[in-house]
Protein backbone atom coordinates (compact mmCIF):
# COMPACT_ATOMS: atom_id res chain seq x y z
CA UNK A 1 0.00 0.00 0.00
CA UNK A 2 2.82 2.40 0.50
CA UNK A 3 4.14 1.60 -2.75
CA UNK A 4 1.23 2.56 -4.47
CA UNK A 5 0.71 5.64 -2.12
CA UNK A 6 4.32 6.58 -3.08
CA UNK A 7 3.89 5.59 -6.61
CA UNK A 8 0.45 7.85 -7.05
CA UNK A 9 2.22 10.61 -5.52
CA UNK A 10 5.06 10.48 -7.77
CA UNK A 11 3.09 10.39 -10.77
CA UNK A 12 0.91 13.72 -9.33
CA UNK A 13 4.66 15.62 -8.50
CA UNK A 14 5.45 15.22 -12.28
CA UNK A 15 2.28 15.56 -13.74
CA UNK A 16 2.34 19.24 -12.13
CA UNK A 17 5.82 20.04 -13.24
CA UNK A 18 3.91 21.26 -16.54
CA UNK A 19 1.65 23.46 -14.71
CA UNK A 20 5.18 25.59 -13.42
CA UNK A 21 7.05 25.36 -16.46
CA UNK A 22 6.66 28.70 -18.01
CA UNK A 23 7.09 28.45 -22.68
CA UNK A 24 9.95 30.69 -22.37
CA UNK A 25 12.39 28.58 -20.26
CA UNK A 26 12.02 25.33 -21.92
CA UNK A 27 14.96 24.41 -23.86
CA UNK A 28 15.07 21.24 -26.13
CA UNK A 29 18.33 19.49 -26.78
CA UNK A 30 16.95 16.79 -29.75
CA UNK A 31 15.12 19.45 -31.51
CA UNK A 32 16.00 18.30 -34.98
CA UNK A 33 15.76 14.62 -33.64
CA UNK A 34 12.02 14.54 -32.66
CA UNK A 35 11.13 16.71 -36.07
CA UNK A 36 12.99 14.15 -37.98
CA UNK A 37 10.87 11.69 -36.18
CA UNK A 38 7.16 13.64 -36.26
CA UNK A 39 7.57 13.67 -39.62
CA UNK A 40 8.64 10.09 -40.67
CA UNK A 41 5.66 9.43 -38.39
CA UNK A 42 3.75 11.61 -40.01
CA UNK A 43 4.54 10.30 -43.64
CA UNK A 44 3.81 6.47 -42.74
CA UNK A 45 0.42 7.31 -41.08
CA UNK A 46 0.06 9.67 -44.78
CA UNK A 47 0.68 6.34 -46.82
CA UNK A 48 -1.30 4.23 -44.81
CA UNK A 49 -4.32 6.09 -45.22
CA UNK A 50 -3.00 6.48 -49.11
CA UNK A 51 -2.61 2.70 -49.55
CA UNK A 52 -6.29 2.26 -47.81
CA UNK A 53 -8.28 4.35 -50.22
CA UNK A 54 -6.55 2.81 -53.05
CA UNK A 55 -7.01 -1.01 -51.60
CA UNK A 56 -10.69 0.39 -50.34
CA UNK A 57 -13.74 -1.38 -52.15
CA UNK A 58 -16.38 0.13 -53.98
CA UNK A 59 -19.97 -1.30 -53.24
CA UNK A 60 -21.49 -2.26 -56.54
CA UNK A 61 -18.15 -3.37 -58.27
CA UNK A 62 -16.89 -6.81 -56.62
CA UNK A 63 -19.53 -6.80 -54.28
CA UNK A 64 -23.19 -7.66 -54.07
CA UNK A 65 -25.23 -5.14 -52.18
CA UNK A 66 -28.48 -5.89 -49.70
CA UNK A 67 -30.54 -4.05 -48.60
CA UNK A 68 -30.50 -4.57 -44.82
CA UNK A 69 -32.70 -3.03 -41.94
CA UNK A 70 -31.01 -1.24 -38.76
CA UNK A 71 -32.29 -3.02 -35.74
CA UNK A 72 -33.66 -1.11 -33.01
CA UNK A 73 -32.83 1.96 -34.81
CA UNK A 74 -29.85 3.82 -35.47
CA UNK A 75 -27.97 5.25 -32.33
CA UNK A 76 -27.35 9.10 -32.82
CA UNK A 77 -23.73 9.90 -32.76
CA UNK A 78 -22.68 6.88 -32.43
CA UNK A 79 -20.14 7.22 -35.36
CA UNK A 80 -18.00 10.03 -33.71
CA UNK A 81 -17.98 8.22 -30.58
CA UNK A 82 -15.87 5.50 -32.24
CA UNK A 83 -12.88 7.62 -33.29
CA UNK A 84 -12.35 8.61 -29.15
CA UNK A 85 -9.41 5.89 -29.23
CA UNK A 86 -7.96 7.33 -31.88
CA UNK A 87 -8.26 10.87 -30.95
CA UNK A 88 -6.60 9.80 -28.12
CA UNK A 89 -3.67 8.37 -29.58
CA UNK A 90 -3.41 11.63 -31.87
CA UNK A 91 -3.68 13.76 -28.68
CA UNK A 92 -0.65 11.98 -27.02
CA UNK A 93 1.49 11.94 -30.10
CA UNK A 94 2.87 16.35 -29.24
CA UNK A 95 3.67 15.07 -26.00
CA UNK A 96 5.92 11.99 -27.08
CA UNK A 97 7.51 14.57 -29.52
CA UNK A 98 8.37 17.29 -26.70
CA UNK A 99 9.29 14.41 -24.54
CA UNK A 100 11.73 12.91 -27.77
CA UNK A 101 12.91 16.31 -28.47
CA UNK A 102 14.49 16.03 -24.29
CA UNK A 103 12.93 19.43 -22.73
CA UNK A 104 15.54 20.99 -20.55
CA UNK A 105 15.46 24.48 -18.28
CA UNK A 106 18.39 26.15 -16.97
CA UNK A 107 19.19 27.16 -13.58
CA UNK A 108 20.92 30.12 -13.32
CA UNK A 109 23.02 30.41 -9.68
CA UNK A 110 23.58 33.80 -10.05
CA UNK A 111 24.12 36.91 -12.04
CA UNK A 112 26.70 39.29 -10.66
CA UNK A 113 29.70 41.18 -11.04
CA UNK A 114 32.72 41.41 -9.70
CA UNK A 115 36.24 42.34 -9.19
CA UNK A 116 38.22 41.15 -12.54
CA UNK A 117 39.10 40.75 -15.96
CA UNK A 118 39.27 38.35 -19.02
CA UNK A 119 42.73 37.79 -19.86
CA UNK A 120 44.33 36.68 -22.76
CA UNK A 121 47.93 35.62 -21.75
CA UNK A 122 49.96 35.19 -25.18
CA UNK A 123 53.63 33.51 -24.57
CA UNK A 124 56.18 33.62 -27.61
CA UNK A 125 57.91 30.08 -28.29
CA UNK A 126 59.65 31.82 -31.80
CA UNK A 127 63.36 30.38 -31.66
CA UNK A 128 64.67 33.99 -30.71
CA UNK A 129 63.41 33.61 -27.39
CA UNK A 130 65.93 30.97 -27.01
CA UNK A 131 68.53 33.26 -25.88
CA UNK A 132 69.97 33.95 -22.12
CA UNK A 133 68.21 35.61 -19.74
CA UNK A 134 69.80 35.92 -16.52
CA UNK A 135 67.25 35.76 -13.68
CA UNK A 136 67.30 34.87 -9.55
CA UNK A 137 63.55 34.73 -8.67
CA UNK A 138 62.05 33.66 -12.09
CA UNK A 139 62.82 30.19 -13.67
CA UNK A 140 66.31 30.37 -15.26
CA UNK A 141 67.46 28.88 -18.54
CA UNK A 142 66.34 30.84 -21.48
CA UNK A 143 64.13 33.98 -22.10
CA UNK A 144 61.22 32.08 -23.29
CA UNK A 145 61.75 29.89 -19.92
CA UNK A 146 61.53 32.86 -18.22
CA UNK A 147 58.59 34.96 -19.90
CA UNK A 148 56.88 31.64 -18.98
CA UNK A 149 57.85 31.83 -15.24
CA UNK A 150 56.69 35.25 -15.84
CA UNK A 151 53.23 34.50 -16.78
CA UNK A 152 53.09 31.70 -13.79
CA UNK A 153 53.89 34.68 -11.51
CA UNK A 154 51.29 36.85 -13.22
CA UNK A 155 48.42 34.59 -12.54
CA UNK A 156 49.52 33.65 -8.74
CA UNK A 157 49.33 37.13 -8.58
CA UNK A 158 45.63 37.68 -9.81
CA UNK A 159 45.01 34.22 -7.81
CA UNK A 160 46.21 35.48 -4.35
CA UNK A 161 44.26 39.06 -5.13
CA UNK A 162 40.27 39.61 -5.01
CA UNK A 163 39.62 38.57 -8.21
CA UNK A 164 37.54 36.24 -10.61
CA UNK A 165 39.34 36.53 -13.89
CA UNK A 166 38.38 34.56 -16.69
CA UNK A 167 41.91 33.78 -18.18
CA UNK A 168 43.22 32.04 -21.40
CA UNK A 169 46.51 31.00 -22.79
CA UNK A 170 47.79 31.10 -26.18
CA UNK A 171 51.08 29.83 -27.02
CA UNK A 172 52.40 31.57 -30.68
CA UNK A 173 55.56 31.75 -33.78
CA UNK A 174 54.93 32.03 -36.88
CA UNK A 175 51.00 30.59 -35.55
CA UNK A 176 49.11 31.18 -32.80
CA UNK A 177 47.60 27.91 -30.77
CA UNK A 178 44.94 28.52 -27.99
CA UNK A 179 46.48 26.50 -25.00
CA UNK A 180 43.30 26.76 -22.88
CA UNK A 181 40.46 28.68 -23.67
CA UNK A 182 38.59 30.82 -21.41
CA UNK A 183 38.30 29.63 -17.61
CA UNK A 184 37.90 30.80 -13.96
CA UNK A 185 40.28 27.68 -13.06
CA UNK A 186 43.21 29.36 -11.87
CA UNK A 187 44.67 26.18 -11.39
CA UNK A 188 44.15 25.41 -14.76
CA UNK A 189 46.06 27.69 -16.61
CA UNK A 190 48.81 27.33 -14.43
CA UNK A 191 48.73 23.44 -15.15
CA UNK A 192 48.64 24.86 -18.54
CA UNK A 193 51.43 26.91 -18.61
CA UNK A 194 53.63 24.65 -16.65
CA UNK A 195 53.27 21.83 -19.36
CA UNK A 196 54.26 24.06 -22.08
CA UNK A 197 57.40 25.72 -20.02
CA UNK A 198 59.70 23.06 -20.03
CA UNK A 199 62.48 22.71 -22.33
CA UNK A 200 61.15 19.63 -24.37
CA UNK A 201 58.06 21.17 -25.15
CA UNK A 202 59.94 24.58 -26.53
CA UNK A 203 62.13 22.48 -28.75
CA UNK A 204 59.28 20.35 -30.18
CA UNK A 205 57.07 23.71 -30.56
CA UNK A 206 55.99 23.45 -34.09
CA UNK A 207 56.48 27.10 -35.71
CA UNK A 208 59.46 28.70 -34.28
CA UNK A 209 58.77 32.34 -36.27
CA UNK A 210 57.56 35.14 -34.83
CA UNK A 211 54.25 37.14 -36.05
CA UNK A 212 53.11 38.37 -33.06
CA UNK A 213 49.84 40.35 -34.77
CA UNK A 214 49.02 36.97 -35.88
CA UNK A 215 48.76 35.88 -32.07
CA UNK A 216 47.15 39.19 -30.60
CA UNK A 217 44.58 38.59 -33.86
CA UNK A 218 43.69 35.37 -32.66
CA UNK A 219 43.33 36.98 -28.81
CA UNK A 220 40.81 38.96 -30.72
CA UNK A 221 39.15 36.08 -32.68
CA UNK A 222 38.89 34.02 -28.93
CA UNK A 223 36.71 36.98 -26.86
CA UNK A 224 34.56 37.02 -30.11
CA UNK A 225 34.30 33.23 -30.40
CA UNK A 226 32.97 33.77 -26.22
CA UNK A 227 30.30 36.59 -27.31
CA UNK A 228 33.11 38.87 -24.86
CA UNK A 229 33.97 40.80 -27.76
CA UNK A 230 31.34 43.89 -26.77
CA UNK A 231 31.65 43.57 -23.17
CA UNK A 232 33.96 45.56 -20.50
CA UNK A 233 36.45 44.30 -18.60
CA UNK A 234 38.95 42.14 -21.49
CA UNK A 235 42.55 42.83 -22.15
CA UNK A 236 45.57 41.04 -23.56
CA UNK A 237 49.00 40.11 -22.31
CA UNK A 238 51.88 39.66 -24.70
CA UNK A 239 55.23 37.94 -22.92
CA UNK A 240 57.77 38.64 -25.66
CA UNK A 241 61.02 39.66 -27.00
CA UNK A 242 59.67 41.35 -29.53
CA UNK A 243 61.95 40.52 -32.48
CA UNK A 244 59.18 40.70 -35.26
CA UNK A 245 59.55 43.19 -37.81
CA UNK A 246 56.23 42.21 -39.69
CA UNK A 247 53.61 45.12 -40.90
CA UNK A 248 51.10 43.25 -42.52
CA UNK A 249 49.84 39.42 -42.82
CA UNK A 250 47.53 38.08 -44.83
CA UNK A 251 46.53 41.01 -46.31
CA UNK A 252 45.83 42.87 -42.79
CA UNK A 253 48.36 45.32 -41.09
CA UNK A 254 49.40 45.40 -37.84
CA UNK A 255 47.31 48.86 -37.76
CA UNK A 256 43.62 46.94 -38.88
CA UNK A 257 44.38 43.99 -36.06
CA UNK A 258 44.94 46.64 -33.06
CA UNK A 259 42.40 49.13 -34.62
CA UNK A 260 39.99 46.41 -33.84
CA UNK A 261 41.44 45.79 -30.76
CA UNK A 262 41.40 49.29 -29.72
CA UNK A 263 37.20 49.56 -31.12
CA UNK A 264 36.24 46.93 -29.05
CA UNK A 265 38.01 48.18 -25.70
CA UNK A 266 40.32 45.51 -25.35
CA UNK A 267 44.25 47.09 -23.99
CA UNK A 268 47.28 45.38 -25.20
CA UNK A 269 49.93 45.23 -22.38
CA UNK A 270 52.98 44.17 -23.85
CA UNK A 271 56.25 43.02 -21.54
CA UNK A 272 59.08 43.20 -24.01
CA UNK A 273 61.81 40.45 -22.14
CA UNK A 274 65.17 41.15 -24.06
CA UNK A 275 68.27 40.85 -21.18
CA UNK A 276 69.60 44.44 -20.92
CA UNK A 277 68.43 45.95 -23.71
CA UNK A 278 66.42 49.06 -22.60
CA UNK A 279 63.69 51.34 -24.79
CA UNK A 280 65.16 51.54 -28.38
CA UNK A 281 68.12 49.41 -28.32
CA UNK A 282 65.16 46.51 -30.39
CA UNK A 283 64.16 47.79 -33.50
CA UNK A 284 60.79 47.23 -33.62
CA UNK A 285 60.42 48.92 -29.85
CA UNK A 286 58.78 51.75 -31.46
CA UNK A 287 56.46 50.65 -33.49
CA UNK A 288 55.59 48.01 -31.23
CA UNK A 289 55.11 50.77 -28.35
CA UNK A 290 52.88 53.02 -30.78
CA UNK A 291 50.71 50.24 -31.97
CA UNK A 292 50.03 48.99 -28.18
CA UNK A 293 49.32 52.08 -26.69
CA UNK A 294 46.87 53.07 -29.24
CA UNK A 295 44.38 50.53 -27.74
CA UNK A 296 44.43 52.08 -24.50
CA UNK A 297 47.90 49.44 -23.30
CA UNK A 298 51.32 49.80 -22.23
CA UNK A 299 54.17 48.54 -23.63
CA UNK A 300 56.79 47.98 -21.37
CA UNK A 301 60.67 47.09 -22.12
CA UNK A 302 61.89 44.78 -20.08
CA UNK A 303 65.75 44.58 -20.01
CA UNK A 304 65.74 42.36 -16.69
CA UNK A 305 63.83 40.44 -13.92
CA UNK A 306 63.06 43.03 -11.77
CA UNK A 307 61.80 45.22 -14.93
CA UNK A 308 59.30 41.97 -15.80
CA UNK A 309 57.97 42.22 -12.34
CA UNK A 310 57.66 45.82 -12.07
CA UNK A 311 55.23 45.77 -14.97
CA UNK A 312 53.65 42.96 -13.81
CA UNK A 313 52.71 44.84 -10.88
CA UNK A 314 51.76 47.62 -12.92
CA UNK A 315 49.25 45.51 -15.22
CA UNK A 316 47.95 43.82 -12.08
CA UNK A 317 47.27 47.39 -10.88
CA UNK A 318 45.51 48.26 -14.16
CA UNK A 319 43.35 45.24 -14.14
CA UNK A 320 41.16 46.09 -11.26
CA UNK A 321 38.08 47.06 -12.99
CA UNK A 322 35.27 44.34 -12.70
CA UNK A 323 33.28 42.17 -14.57
CA UNK A 324 29.85 40.72 -15.27
CA UNK A 325 28.89 37.13 -15.21
CA UNK A 326 25.79 34.92 -15.67
CA UNK A 327 26.90 31.73 -13.75
CA UNK A 328 24.47 28.10 -14.52
CA UNK A 329 24.75 25.30 -12.39
CA UNK A 330 23.31 22.99 -14.57
CA UNK A 331 20.27 21.80 -17.21
CA UNK A 332 17.08 20.10 -15.66
CA UNK A 333 15.43 17.64 -17.65
CA UNK A 334 12.20 17.77 -17.80
CA UNK A 335 10.80 15.04 -20.45
CA UNK A 336 9.00 12.75 -17.71
CA UNK A 337 5.87 14.91 -17.70
CA UNK A 338 5.90 15.18 -21.32
CA UNK A 339 6.38 11.42 -21.85
CA UNK A 340 3.83 10.55 -18.73
CA UNK A 341 1.00 12.50 -20.51
CA UNK A 342 1.92 10.50 -24.36
CA UNK A 343 1.80 7.38 -22.17
CA UNK A 344 -1.46 7.84 -20.05
CA UNK A 345 -3.51 8.95 -23.32
CA UNK A 346 -2.09 5.62 -25.52
CA UNK A 347 -2.70 3.67 -22.47
CA UNK A 348 -6.33 5.14 -22.61
CA UNK A 349 -6.87 4.52 -26.57
CA UNK A 350 -5.67 1.10 -26.06
CA UNK A 351 -8.15 0.22 -23.53
CA UNK A 352 -10.78 1.54 -24.95
CA UNK A 353 -9.79 -0.44 -28.27
CA UNK A 354 -9.29 -3.46 -26.53
CA UNK A 355 -12.13 -3.60 -23.85
CA UNK A 356 -15.31 -1.96 -26.24
CA UNK A 357 -15.74 -3.52 -29.45
CA UNK A 358 -17.22 0.32 -30.86
CA UNK A 359 -13.64 2.00 -30.85
CA UNK A 360 -12.08 -0.65 -33.17
CA UNK A 361 -13.05 0.36 -36.24
CA UNK A 362 -11.85 3.48 -37.64
CA UNK A 363 -12.59 5.63 -39.69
Amino acid sequence: MDTLTALVSRIGATLGELGRLAPGELGFARQQEALLAAAVLGMLALGALVARAVRADRPGRRAIMLPALVPGGARPGRGAVRHGAFLLFVAGLPFFAAALAAPQTALVQEETSYPGHRITILIDASLSMNSAFSTRQLRAGNTFLANVAAAEYFVRRRMDGPYHDLVALIEFGSRAYIVTPFTNDYENILLSIGLIGTPEEYRRFPDHGTLIMEAINRGVQLYRTFDFLQATGNLIVIFSDGQDTHAVHEDRSLDDILREAAANRIPVYFIRTSYDQQLGDILPDVVWKEAVERTGGRFFPAANEEMIIEAIHEIDRLAAGRIQVTRYVTRDPRFAPFALVAAALWTAALALTLGIRTFRRFP
